[in-house]
Parts: C-alpha cells; sequence; structure tokens
C-alpha cells in the first residue's frame, strides 16, 4: 500500500498545482492597459492578414479592415457579414456562435455608411449584451445578493470573534500556547472582515454609479453606428480621457494593500494553527511556549514581506489608477505564497484525517459497527474543514471567466458564504464549544451567583445587628 499511497498523493499534488495555477492565471480583470495590449495585437494580425489579402482580391468587393475593434473580411456586394464577438474584448459578449457583430456590403463594393455622422456602420448590439439595461439590472440583483450575504456573514463573525477573544482573555486558566494562537487567529479574522468593510466604503461611497457605467458602456458601445470609441481611439493612438477614479488613488491603493496584508494574514493563521495541530499530533516541540514567537513571525511576519514586495512592484511598474485591478503577473507575488499555505494545509488537513481514521478503526473495532465509525469519521472531518480552511480547494481550478453566469453564480455564493462565515465556524469551535471554556463560565456564573446570594444574606443579617 505503501507505492500505492505515495502515487496517489503524488497525482493529488500535481491536481492541486494545476489547479492553482489555473487560480492565479488567467481569472483576473483585465487592466486598461493589457486591454489595450490585446487590441494594439489584434490589430497588427488583422494588418498582416489584409496584406496577405489584397493581392488575391480582384473582382469588386468591401475591401478588409482594422475598424478599432474587429477585423472586417472581405464582403460581397449586397451582403450582410457577420464577425464572432472578439474574445479579446474582456467585457464583450462570448456565448458561442450566437453572438455577432455585423456589417452591410453595398451593391457598390463599399461598406455601408451611417449618413448622420458620415461614419461605416457596424452593429455591434450583440456584442454589448452585458451594457445592456436588463444585464445590468441583473448584474446589479447578483451582486446586491452576494454584497449582503458577505455582509450579514463577516458581521455575525465579528461579532462572535469578538466575544470568543474577550472570553479567552478574560480567564487566566485559559491562557496557554494553543489558545494564544487562537487569539491570533481570531484577529486575523477580525483584520480581513475590517478591511473588506473599509475597502467597499473607500471604494464605493461616494460613487456615481451612473458614470461608471457610462464610461464602461461608452468603451464599448463607441462603435456601433462606425464611430470610434474609447479603446479603438487608444489603437489610432488618440488620447481621450480616462482620469475617472473611484475614489482618491493615494487612499485607495493603502486600503487595497492592507486588505491584501490581512487576507494573507489570515491564511497564514490557519496554516499555522494546521501545524500546530498536526505538531500535537506528530511532533510536540510547537507546543512549546518558547517557539510561539516563531508562529508569530509565519503568520504576521510572512505576509507583511511578501505584500510589502508586491506593493513596491507595483508602484514601480504598474502604478496606474486603483490597485484592486490586476497587473499582469505581479499578482503572483502575493498569490502564490497564499495559494502554497492553502495547498499545504489542504495536506496537513489530509494527513491528519488519515490519523484519525487510522485510531478510529484501532480503538473503536468490535465496539461499533462500520457505519457508526465513518459517521464519527465524517463528524471529526467535518469540524476539521473549516479549521483548516479546505473550502478554499473546492473551486480552486474554476477561474472567474464567465461573470453572471450560472457556474459563476454558484462559485461566488459559494465562496462568499464560507469565507464570510468562517469566522464564526472557528470561533465556534475552538471557543465557545470548548470544554475548558466551558467549565470556566460555570465556574464564574456559580461563583457570581453565590456571591449574589451571600451578600443577601448578609444584609438582613447586619440589620439586625445594627437594631
Amino acid at each position: 500500500s505503501g507505492p500505492v499511497g505515495s502515487i496517489m498523493v503524488s497525482l493529488l499534488c500535481c491536481c492541486l498545482l494545476s489547479s492553482a495555477w489555473a487560480l492565479v492565471d488567467p481569472d483576473d480583470v483585465l487592466t486598461k492597459e493589457e486591454q489595450i495590449y490585446l487590441l494594439v495585437e489584434a490589430k497588427e494580425k488583422c494588418q498582416r492578414d489584409i496584406k496577405a489579402q489584397l493581392d488575391k482580391i480582384k473582382d469588386p468587393s468591401c475591401p478588409p479592415e482594422w475598424d478599432g475593434i474587429i477585423c472586417w473580411p472581405r464582403g460581397s456586394p449586397s451582403q450582410e457579414v457577420s464577425v464572432p464577438c472578439p474574445d479579446y474584448i474582456y467585457d464583450f459578449n462570448h456565448k458561442g456562435k450566437s453572438c455577432h457583430a455585423y456589417r452591410y456590403c453595398s451593391a457598390y463594393g463599399t461598406w455601408a455608411m451611417a449618413l448622420s455622422i458620415n461614419k461605416t456602420w457596424a452593429n455591434y448590439t450583440e456584442c454589448a449584451l452585458l451594457f445592456s439595461s436588463e444585464s445590468r439590472s441583473h448584474q446589479k440583483e447578483v451582486f446586491d445578493r452576494l454584497h449582503l450575504m458577505y455582509t450579514v456573514g463577516y458581521s455575525i463573525s465579528l461579532a462572535s470573534l469578538i466575544v470568543a477573544i474577550c472570553i479567552l482573555s478574560y480567564f487566566k486558566r485559559l491562557h496557554c500556547t494553543r489558545n494564544y494562537i487562537h487569539v491570533h487567529l481570531f484577529t486575523s479574522f477580525i483584520c480581513r472582515a475590517l478591511s473588506i468593510f473599509v475597502k467597499d466604503m473607500v471604494l464605493y461611497s461616494g460613487t456615481a454609479p451612473g458614470d461608471a457605467d457610462r464610461m464602461r458602456e461608452d468603451d464599448f458601445r463607441g462603435p456601433l453606428p462606425g464611430q470610434r470609441g474609447h479603446l479603438a481611439s487608444f489603437v489610432f493612438g488618440d488620447q481621450p480621457d480616462m482620469s475617472f477614479s473611484l475614489c482618491p488613488q493615494v487612499g485607495c491603493k493603502v486600503v487595497v494593500t492592507l486588505f491584501l496584508y490581512f487576507l494573507a494574514t489570515n491564511h497564514y493563521w490557519i496554516l499555522v494553527e494546521g501545524l500546530y495541530l498536526h505538531s500535537l499530533i506528530f511532533m510536540a516541540f510547537l507546543s512549546n511556549k518558547n517557539y510561539l514567537w516563531v508562529l508569530i513571525i509565519i503568520g504576521w511576519g510572512l505576509p507583511a514581506v511578501f505584500v510589502s514586495i508586491w506593493a513596491s512592484v507595483r508602484a514601480l511598474l504598474a502604478d496606474t489608477q486603483c490597485w484592486d485591478l490586476s497587473a499582469g503577473n505581479m499578482k503572483w507575488i502575493y498569490q502564490a505564497p497564499i495559494l502554497t499555505a492553502v495547498v499545504v494545509n489542504f495536506f496537513l488537513f489530509l494527513n491528519i484525517v488519515r490519523v484519525l481514521a487510522s485510531k478510529l478503526w484501532e480503538t473503536t473495532t468490535g465496539k461499533l459497527d462500520p457505519w457508526q465509525q465513518y459517521r464519527q469519521l465524517l463528524k471529526s472531518t467535518l469540524v476539521l474543514m473549516p479549521l483548516f480552511g479546505v473550502h478554499y480547494v473546492v473551486f480552486m481550478a474554476m477561474p472567474y471567466t464567465e461573470v453572471s453566469g450560472l457556474l459563476w453564480q454558484i462559485q461566488m455564493h459559494y465562496e462568499m458564504l464560507f469565507n464570510s462565515s468562517q469566522g464564526f465556524f472557528v470561533a465556534f469551535i475552538y471557543c465557545f464549544c470548548n470544554g475548558e471554556v466551558q467549565a470556566e463560565i460555570k465556574k464564574a456564573h456559580f461563583r457570581r451567583l453565590l456571591a449574589l446570594d451571600l451578600g443577601q444574606q448578609e444584609r438582613p443579617g447586619s440589620c439586625c445587628c445594627a437594631g
């Protein structure tokens, strides 16, 4: 079973690493600069294709050309020409062969014109369905629902984590290495929740949503009647005003950087908890209080290093707009360490479940039937899952490609639900369900009741003595 187990572990490792690649590589929103680069690339390819076609064209027909968005092929007279919506425009509709842009080639072998503006006519309506009022209304419903879900989830987690920290800090009998680590983990969850609320406030408060929608719509709907939009203007060398900003840029960059830092610290404190629990089972040296500072450096220090490196590189090489959007491969600087923590924690989880299963089989053989054994193992596994952040692995191999699609909505609802409520489950398991914590609370409650009872008995006696 040894070689087979090693092969299975190796295969699982490869799957997780490939999933990690899928997660960090294609799933980010394009920046303005990345979108322009793709357009320039498409333009150059189009010009090469046009040059190759011009020598072969002899009969009267509409010439192939680049309009700033699409490379139009040669058109036959009196025929409508359709081209699939280009996939290099991130926000275009890319639903298979059903969505096209259209032009009309006249009987004279010239492209039809929009006479009111004296420009070549083109119909991009199907490509720009994402910008229609119905589509925006549907997207708004989805995002509002997601926002409500994670706001409620993080609020509940925040309240429960604060109570848990107060309990663990108040009772001196609960002061130990294990609970110190729990307090740091709870603090990381609190910082993550607060940073999300602050980020939402800074990025979106005071924004004119209508202006944002108009800007995005103008970028792509501009060419509909034939004129060039913002993106096409960039390709042709014009410089439109793209200084639109959702927030003061300095404050935005600081908030986004802090958000990434607290996101990373949260993942690393989950990793620290996993390492500590793993060490209790296999090697007890981390339970020594002297090693607590090592765990603190891992939890708070390592994320500070790679997030600081990312912020410095971003400021030097891609200091554009707010830093909440992707800047190409720079995201690897902070995402690769976070993904490493997720993958390592997942393997720690698998190893602990393996040990639990073997111990369970040894101690309950002959006492419990197999169904009861599996139930106990499942119960232990479900308890460990939120503690190790196992839910992060479920959708690792599924990038955010089709925004507002059914699969995307399932993924986002799943992630928002578990990410926002994880802090509550961690506080519930590590604190509220902890036998030592419950015993201390009962003792404190009993002492309080006893003190009140003694106080009530002393008052009548003191009055009688005085009388």
